[in-house]
């Protein structure tokens, strides 16, 4: 798979202190090593299986490994050894195996289901305050900040108000628990300007990267 023709002046006009992770879902191993070029180093997995086979594949390069889909517990012995990010830290239950398994903290974003969809993972906004407190003492969950997905069909200004409102949420909780969570992990292809809008720290492209076959 190629490189998107018009990528390079796409990442040039992303500010340099936001952090690009490339979702690589459709992408096969040897492709991914073309994003060096453009200085993108983290790459971002959302299926367990994916991220073994292409960690293994790619274990001399430099990447640093991101897992951005839901980790299902009963496969997350496998992964969590592996990554150095995780973006979707969504239920007690894991950090608990992120405790017993890591070796050492594990960045982590707490996933929030902003809009309460039932088709999204993902801590509801009202329970965050409770959540982070069952985790705080965990000493090898290291939770960095907050994740978030607009809903689908959102115009361009709600997308800037949903992202906004994860933004004032981890202002308000670092207000409340004296934390300093300080990264935002919100948009993709379809809203990333959006998101550099509002003022994420972190955004996951997919799509947009490559030349996808029609």
């Amino acid at each position: 798979m190629e490189l998107a023709k018009d990528i390079e002046k796409k990442v040039r006009e992303i500010p340099e202190d936001i952090e690009i992770v490339a979702a690589t879902k459709y992408v096969e191993a040897e492709d991914m090593c073309k994003l060096f070029t453009l200085g993108i180093y983290s790459f971002g997995e959302n299926r367990e299986d994916a991220l073994l086979k292409k960690y293994d594949a790619l274990s001399k390069e430099p990447i640093r490994w991101h897992f951005i889909g839901h980790l299902q517990t009963n496969k997350a012995k496998k992964v969590l050894p592996k990554i150095e990010v995780l973006h979707s830290l969504d239920s007690l239950k894991l950090a608990k195996e992120i405790e017993k398994i890591r070796t050492t903290p594990l960045d982590c974003y707490v996933e929030v289901n902003m809009n309460k969809e039932a088709s999204k993972h993902g801590v509801l906004e009202e329970n965050c305050e409770s959540f982070l407190k069952e985790i705080l003492s965990y000493s090898k969950v290291h939770i960095i900040g907050l994740m978030m997905m607009t809903t689908k069909n959102s115009s361009y200004e709600e997308k800037v108000e949903q992202f906004q409102g994860l933004k004032k949420l981890m202002s308000n909780l670092n207000q409340k628990l004296n934390l300093k969570l300080h990264k935002l992990s919100m948009g993709m292809s379809d809203d990333y300007l959006a998101a550099i809008e509002a003022g994420t720290t972190t955004i996951r492209l997919g799509r947009m990267l490559w030349e996808i076959p029609k």
